[in-house]
């Protein structure tokens, strides 16, 4: 009778202390499952775009909504998980996060035009988001000490390796079968959490009453804020920022709903995001490191792809293939990050790790027209090494040493800022590509002149060539002249926009020292369980 009452949807929490290290192994790695397809479908469209486009006769202005219309969803529910873990409990949010993300999953690989698809999109973004901060929060809960770091390093490593793999598991199953798929292949890893995880999970209840004094107020501003956030950084470098009247109305919605959102949290007795954890020094630093990582981490991956695709013409598949690198080198860091985690503070490995992400995106640099997954191995193993060994320290240095009340609260904030640098980091990544190709197309026409004696023997040489095709007259030369020129800006722009991400890295690097040595917790908080 005892044994089916602990299968009961609301039997009584199980004390952590009491379950066995293989139970809070398999519950963990179960969570993970749930974590990493929400963290893979981020990504997964990105290289399988344009076969989307195709296949649902949409544009690419409607199409990069499939990829938007997910993080702004994501990007608004992430904070608010907090809250709802203790409204319904970890197990049953956790859940019905993982039943709503399936669903719509299926129903984003059925859809029949753009429209019904960026509909599923955002319901699947909005839906499956809060599996992400709550395995942050139960890591925590179940592990401790030695334990606690080596969970710490699995999330690390699914936050970053999930978005990076996202391409080129997309750009496979694209070639390979059809773009329908990349959201078919969540069916069956969904349904399995959505019913392993409420045997498993156990630790809290839910607590209904928090709905009489809930921030509601709160939610909708948060809402707005970072909605109209994420469509600005989304559509701004697309229609040329505040010139348009949709993107500056959108601002300053965020803006003043921003402020609004700020003042009540600080003043409101029962907030629905917990912003005074920021008055700890760690958790602040963390959430900025957070917010770095985020910005190289989706922004390269990001760039890295465009790159291969509009430059080098690469397919789905090719380019899937040519970024692979950089997911393989960092799953080969892990064992590296488990020796280094148990014998040097984590500060200092974060420290490195930061260090070397700054070294990988001066690598990228040189890059040239003609790179390809040869050229790219160097600087995507370095950010591969660099990604493992920076990630998984700054989660236990930022949410170790807070008591499991506040990590509940404090976890989607963390998590928040990892996916709003990577909306920044993109958003200033696509306004460098336009504004500084501009700049050096116009730099390089000016030697592009009669005087320029490489050029006209080039123009000369292309004569020729189009004239034994029969199709031989000034037009057709100056026009691949003009093609040529286009791209060598176009590359000069990217080398760019690596090194602003760089800079990036190299201030995090320079703040590490400011972070304290982390330390537990003194004692379990009353409603820890």
């Amino acid at each position: 009778m005892n044994a089916i009452a602990g299968r009961m949807p609301f039997s009584a929490p199980i004390d952590p202390a009491a379950l066995s290290t293989s139970q809070k192994i398999f519950a963990f790695a179960t969570m993970c499952v749930g974590m990493f397809i929400a963290l893979l479908d981020i990504q997964i469209v990105s290289a399988s775009l344009r076969d989307i486009g195709g296949g649902l006769s949409a544009g690419t202005d409607e199409t990069a909504w499939v990829q938007t219309s997910y993080l702004i969803a994501e990007i608004v529910v992430i904070p608010l998980s907090g809250w709802l873990s203790r409204v319904m409990s970890t197990r049953w949010l956790f859940a019905a996060s993982a039943a709503g993300f399936t669903i719509t999953s299926m129903l984003c690989g059925v859809a029949w035009d753009i429209k019904s698809m960026i509909v599923f999109r955002a319901l699947q973004g909005f839906l499956g988001g809060s599996m992400i901060p709550t395995v942050f929060t139960t890591a925590f809960v179940f592990f401790h000490n030695k334990q606690r770091v080596i969970a710490a390093a699995t999330i690390g490593a699914i936050a970053s390796l999930a978005p990076t793999l996202g391409p080129t598991l997309g750009g496979w199953i694209t070639d390979n079968s059809s773009w329908h798929w990349l959201f078919f292949i969540n069916l069956v890893p969904g349904i399995f959490v959505t019913v392993a995880v409420p045997m498993l999970v156990n630790i809290d209840r839910p607590d209904v009453s928090l709905l009489r004094n809930a921030d509601y107020l709160g939610m909708v501003l948060l809402a707005l804020f970072l909605g109209c956030l994420e469509y600005t950084l989304e559509e701004g470098p697309r229609w040329n920022w505040f010139s348009d009247q949709v993107i500056l109305a959108n601002a300053w919605v965020s803006g003043l709903a921003g402020v609004a959102f700020v003042a009540r949290s600080l003043t409101y007795e029962h907030p629905v995001v917990d912003l005074s954890a920021l008055r700890d020094r760690n958790f602040a630093l963390g959430s900025f490191f957070s917010f770095v990582t985020g910005i190289g981490l989706f922004s390269t991956i990001y760039l890295t792809p465009l790159f291969l695709g509009r430059v080098r013409g690469y397919s789905a598949l090719q380019i899937g293939e040519a970024i692979f690198s950089t997911g393989v080198f960092q799953i080969l860091s892990i064992p590296l990050y488990a020796f280094l985690a148990r014998r040097y503070d984590l500060r200092w490995i974060m420290m490195v790790g930061l260090a070397l992400f700054a070294v990988s995106m001066w690598d990228f640099s040189p890059i040239t027209h003609d790179w390809g997954a040869h050229e790219l191995l160097l600087p995507q193993a370095l950010r591969g090494m660099a990604q493992q060994l920076a990630v998984p320290p700054a989660v236990t240095l930022t949410l170790g040493s807070l008591a499991p009340a506040r990590l509940r609260l404090a976890s989607g904030l963390f998590n928040l800022m990892r996916n709003l640098g990577g909306a920044i980091g993109i958003a200033v990544c696509a306004t460098i590509l336009n504004d500084r190709t501009n700049l050096h197309f116009y730099r390089l026409a000016e030697h592009l002149n009669t005087s320029n004696e490489a050029m006209n023997g080039w123009l000369a040489q292309t004569n020729a060539h189009l004239a034994e095709l029969g199709q031989g007259d000034v037009d057709g030369s100056l026009h691949q002249l003009w093609q040529l020129t286009y791209r060598e800006a176009q590359t000069l722009s990217y080398a760019d926009a690596f090194l602003a991400i760089g800079l990036c890295f190299v201030i995090a690097t320079a703040m590490v020292p400011l972070m304290r040595k982390v330390a537990p917790p003194a004692g379990p908080s009353a409603d820890a369980h």
